[in-house]
């Protein structure tokens, strides 16, 4: 059975085994809607503490998770969270649910192997490194040079990607 014979569903499956590089955007598409998924699951769950005392809370969760109260960290957090009230818990969740729209745009976009969005990411990924850079030499933690990592492989794949790409289109038009 050729492929053109083939059902519409079987074109999809085809495409994917065949592309060359849909390994590298399914790969990097996957991690940005995980990102989408965490960000709108940080800003459900600060929506759900905007009416209670966090400070509260957070001995609570020691408590469940067998922490003594009287912990630095366990402190520290108390401390810091009494500092929070609803509207920096608004703002945040606000700020997290664009974030997670941008991600499911990229996503999806690297995904289905669209053009726009390798580009789209390749832009927003550039104008991240910047505050990346700035946290990093602010304060350096191995999560910190972990995001960085990731970030600068995302962007040396899309950049050989979208040249290589290029160069073939040159080729073809000549």
């Amino acid at each position: 059975m050729s492929a053109r014979s083939r059902p519409a569903s079987h074109a999809w499956w085809e495409r994917w085994t065949h592309s060359e590089h849909a390994r590298g955007l399914l790969l990097i598409g996957l991690f940005k809607l995980s990102k989408a998924v965490l960000s709108v699951a940080l800003g459900v769950g600060a929506l759900k503490l905007m009416h209670h005392d966090i400070g509260n809370v957070v001995l609570r969760v020691s408590d469940a998770l067998r922490i003594d109260p009287e912990n630095h960290l366990v402190w520290l957090l108390t401390y810091k969270a009494d500092l929070i009230g609803s509207h920096e818990l608004r703002r945040f969740s606000i700020l997290t649910f664009a974030y997670a729209v941008v991600c499911l745009v990229e996503g999806t976009g690297l995904v289905l192997e669209k053009r726009w969005a390798e580009y789209f990411t390749l832009f927003l990924t550039l104008l991240g490194l910047p505050w990346e850079g700035y946290e990093l030499a602010r304060h350096t933690t191995m999560l910190r040079v972990g995001l960085l990592v990731i970030n600068l492989a995302v962007l040396a794949y899309l950049v050989w990607l979208l040249r290589r790409r290029r160069r073939v289109r040159l080729r073809l038009s000549e």
